[in-house]
């Protein structure tokens, strides 16, 4: 046997041997990451077809040889899908149940038809040995199939490598260089494959050595950048499909990465900030910024041009195998909407349901807000308390729905005469009640004059018929000291209602004050 057939056989068994260890280690610890399994088939996929192939170089007969062509082609019509499907796997990307079946359909056939080849000559069109070599060589002529089966194997090459090179933009620097090992790896094969049907090679087949130092280079991405421990391709379907704006930071809390909705909390985010602290990446959005330095779980308000966003502030921990605090990914989740329906449900809460004003409770509770503000610098307050006259007479002559209209158009017309401080609400049934902050009982008496005036000229129609109501005042009003401990409120409304009573007595439609 020439001493390079030797030394290229001793190669098979050692590449083959490599082939093996990484296909065993893949399996023990990342057969169930992305790509993991498919991996370990082509792992072991390549190191039987080198085996093979060493026992092919060792055979000094066609028979001997064709023998050893059978048992390799058990190997190499799987090999190419399997690489295939890992680098498929490994990017995060999903095929069709059809293209599964195509990739997995076409190998097969490509056995059937080499095993069955004396029968019809569709793989191989001649058999038979070479005479210009030193040591036995079949020589191989292919046929239609033969073809079909490269054109195949070339595809899924090319193809493993064009699925890598899309994601290199997509990932950073040391994942760049993961993904440059395996397509250099995946290349090694397609060009010995080539030297080889060009006739380059002595009749000596480059393929089954080629693909086990490609392993080595595959070896070298799964061991040394972890290849399948983190699946930085996957990235874009999970990471970047993220609703929540994510940001990663290292201890000294330098950006690391973030997700595309990251930019709705921080537009200017981009690759040049990378490895940039986040303070710098802030800058002058002081309260994100003590938000982030406190690391507490918070609510953020965010105004903006378009409108107000609401996001609710997480921090975690990234600590590494020993434990030790290595960084922290922060996420801003958009509850806008849910504050949004809140502050909806609390407005109806909040409001009459009628008139659409404001319904007892909450009026007194914001009035007594509105005192609180007062009292820090001393003030006067005034309060209006006023109710339809006769509304009995307009339901029982017009009905409750012509009442409800009265009531409505009521309230639309006092809201007119509302200045942004004022407080309008209604107190129940027919009666209606006002609270004038930094009002003295002269400007509170020409409000509610002016009130009345408008409720008396004002229009409803009822059944087709105008209708006409009027309305009866009562006035209190106090000065609040500043720093003072007691509320006014429901001493102001006693006074009110007090006050309406007697304007009821003086004939109505008037405005009388306590």
């Amino acid at each position: 046997m020439p001493h390079h057939i030797l030394t290229y056989i001793l190669a098979l068994i050692t590449g083959a041997s490599v082939s093996s260890f990484l296909g065993v280690y893949a399996f023990i610890k990342i057969r169930n990451a992305p790509g993991g399994k498919y991996f370990c088939a082509a792992a072991f996929l390549a190191a039987f077809f080198a085996v093979a192939y060493a026992f092919e170089l060792t055979s000094v007969s066609l028979e001997g040889i064709m023998f050893w062509v059978a048992v390799e082609y058990l190997a190499i019509p799987f090999l190419p899908v399997a690489v295939l499907m890992m680098c498929i796997d490994y990017a995060g990307r999903k095929l069709k149940k059809w293209m599964y079946g195509v990739l997995f359909v076409l190998p097969v056939i490509t056995v059937i038809v080499h095993y069955t080849n004396p029968y019809h000559h569709l793989y191989y069109t001649a058999v038979g040995m070479r005479s210009d070599t030193l040591h036995p060589v079949v020589k191989l002529e292919g046929g239609p199939w033969f073809w079909v089966h490269s054109f195949f194997l070339y595809f899924c090459m090319l193809a493993s490598v064009f699925i890598l090179l899309l994601q290199l933009k997509k990932v950073s620097f040391r994942f760049q260089m993961q993904i440059c090992l395996m397509v250099i790896g995946l290349l090694i094969p397609v060009g010995a494959s080539l030297f080889y049907l060009n006739g380059w090679s002595g009749g000596v087949d480059l393929g089954p050595v080629s693909i086990c130092v490609s392993f080595l280079f595959q070896g070298v991405a799964l061991l040394w950048f972890q290849m399948f421990d983190v699946v930085p391709i996957a990235r874009e379907t999970v990471f970047e499909s993220l609703e929540e704006g994510v940001i990663v930071l290292n201890k000294n809390d330098a950006v690391v990465d973030y997700n595309r909705a990251m930019k709705m909390v921080l537009p200017f985010l981009t690759v040049h900030t990378i490895g940039k602290p986040l303070k710098e990446v802030i800058g002058h959005n002081e309260q994100l910024g003590n938000i982030i330095c406190n690391g507490q779980e918070c609510d953020y308000q965010l105004i903006q041009s378009g409108g107000t966003l609401h996001f609710h502030i997480r921090f975690a921990v990234l600590q590494s195998k020993k434990s030790e605090s290595i960084g922290k990914i922060i996420t801003f989740i958009n509850v806008t909407e849910r504050v949004q329906m809140e502050e909806k449900l609390h407005k109806l809460a909040s409001m009459d349901g009628l008139t659409g004003v404001l319904n007892r409770t909450f009026f007194l509770e914001r009035a007594e807000a509105a005192c609180r503000q007062v009292k820090e610098k001393g003030g006067s307050v005034s309060m209006i308390m006023f109710d339809i006259d006769h509304f009995k007479r307009v339901n029982d002559t017009f009905g409750h729905e012509a009442g409800d209209l009265v009531l409505e158009n009521i309230a639309c017309t006092v809201q007119k005469k509302m200045r942004p401080n004022d407080l309008f609400a209604r107190y129940g049934g027919e009666e209606f009640i006002i609270f004038l902050p930094d009002a003295s009982l002269f400007e509170t008496h020409e409000r509610a004059e002016e009130i009345r005036t408008a409720i008396a000229d004002m229009i409803t129609i009822a059944g087709g018929e105008p209708l006409n109501v009027t309305s009866s005042f009562g006035l209190s009003h106090t000065q609040i000291e500043a720093d003072g401990t007691d509320s006014p409120i429901q001493t102001l409304m006693r006074e009110a209602d007090q006050a309406l009573y007697a304007a009821k007595r003086n004939g109505r439609n008037c405005v009388q004050a306590l």
